[in-house]
């Protein structure tokens, strides 16, 4: 992650801190993920620091999105970067109380994984284009037409914030068997932190 980044456009980027922290990810299955967050009342220096802390949690983990209730914030927040490649420059993009305005008739298939379900990947279909507004950093209304990854990205990420995962789109019983891997490896991510500290 460079160590800092200029917005790329007004009210779209963001501009990073030397106070950011990484926060840790809850992990599936946690009761805050499948909360319905709230809206944000009022977009001020916290906030933006919470979003710093965001993105430096996403860039560290690594991921191209994350939502605040990952974090444990119940609120209507995420930061997305879906520039991949090395040679790609960063495009970071913070959205508050986000909102799909219009999404396409036409569908796309992407395979989504999720910071909070790691090592777990599906096909999920959703709308290949999507139209969203939001506030941006400073509190003003935004939109942004999405396609691609971008489109596929900012829906899984809402979906965050109205308490869903992507595994819920899948079938009852690929949903409980990754569950069930996740409650394991929760257990012995527990056993080895206890070991380390006896």
């Amino acid at each position: 992650m460079p160590p800092q980044m200029t917005p790329l456009e007004p009210g779209r980027g963001l501009l990073y801190m030397p106070d950011m922290a990484i926060r840790p990810i809850l992990l599936h299955p946690d009761p805050r993920l499948k909360k319905v967050c709230d809206p944000v009342d009022t977009v001020d220096t916290g906030l933006r620091s919470l979003i710093d802390d965001m993105f430096e949690t996403m860039y560290d983990a690594p991921g191209i999105g994350l939502a605040a209730p990952q974090v444990g914030i119940l609120s209507r927040i995420l930061v997305m970067d879906c520039a991949k490649g090395e040679e790609e420059e960063p495009a970071p993009i913070a959205m508050i109380n986000p909102q799909v305005l219009w999404a396409s008739d036409e569908l796309n298939v992407h395979e989504e994984g999720c910071l909070s379900i790691p090592e777990e990947f599906n096909d999920v279909e959703r709308p290949s284009q999507v139209k969203v507004s939001y506030l941006d950093l400073d509190g003003v209304l935004q939109s942004l037409d999405c396609d691609g990854l971008l489109a596929t990205c900012v829906q899984h990420e809402i979906d965050h914030l109205d308490g869903k995962l992507f595994i819920d789109y899948l079938g009852p019983m690929k949903r409980q068997m990754i569950t069930g891997r996740m409650k394991k490896r929760k257990k012995e991510k527990a056993r080895t932190a206890q070991s380390r500290t006896a």
